[in-house]
């Protein structure tokens, strides 16, 4: 199979070599997947459901260590990493889920706080952060609510500047629209875009929505029963 490389430039982001990952004796959900990400590069996810997205991703952000097969995040191959070097390198990950992962009694603030606070940081010294990336995400108005109270695309967008609070230089999001509408989708995308063109992150967004991927001028990389392949040609984008 051939190897997908997605961007522009020698400067690789995520690299992953004869990677495999096998849960259990019934069968690999991942086999042999060769892919460069350059740094900087923004890319969709997509296959049918059970196809190894979510699988493909956790491996990605650390979640889990591949059966066979080399892992290099940032020019560091993460097998042959100590524990606390990894937990190191995870604070380089971003990562948004589907259902958001929302601590329920606190405010929107104190979720995208959350990481700073595990970490020691007073308040004082990332107030002002938390609430210029609240207002970036539209949600300037929402600061002292707690997710109970807010709509699912707000949560969403919560859950995207806590991801984003560290600033990492990878940011992945597993299905980030699956729980909104069409145009929620399309404003959270949009989000992500220009995420990667303002401070050069490199992002990687799983989806099964394909009407939205065809709103969006970046490369596809395509799962089905564990292989990967490269969508070069999907359809009119704009």
């Amino acid at each position: 199979m051939s190897r997908y490389r997605a961007g522009p430039g020698d400067d690789i982001a995520v690299s992953l070599d004869g990677v495999c990952l096998n849960y259990d004796k019934t069968g690999e959900v991942l086999t042999d997947i060769d892919l460069d990400l350059a740094k900087g590069s923004f890319n969709f996810l997509t296959g049918p459901s059970g196809a190894g997205k979510s699988s493909l991703l956790k491996l990605l952000y650390l979640a889990h260590a591949p059966s066979r097969g080399d892992i290099r995040l940032f020019s560091r191959h993460t097998q042959r990493m100590k524990r606390r070097d990894l937990a190191h390198l995870r604070r380089r990950i971003g990562v948004v889920f589907q259902e958001f992962r929302l601590l329920d009694h606190l405010t929107a603030f104190e979720n995208v706080a959350l990481p700073l606070r595990v970490e020691g940081q007073k308040a004082s010294m990332y107030r002002d952060e938390v609430i210029d990336l609240l207002r970036w995400v539209g949600l300037s108005e929402r600061v002292d609510m707690r997710p109970p109270s807010l709509s699912g695309g707000e949560q969403q967008r919560v859950a995207i500047a806590r991801a984003l609070i560290k600033k990492p230089d990878l940011l992945i999001a597993d299905e980030p629209t699956g729980n909104v509408d069409f145009e929620m989708g399309r404003k959270i995308v949009r989000l992500f875009v220009e995420l990667n063109k303002r401070f050069g992150t490199t992002v990687l967004i799983a989806t099964h929505d394909l009407e939205l991927i065809r709103e969006f001028n970046a490369p596809m990389l395509r799962l089905s029963h564990g292989l990967l392949a490269q969508d070069r040609d999907f359809g009119d984008r704009q």
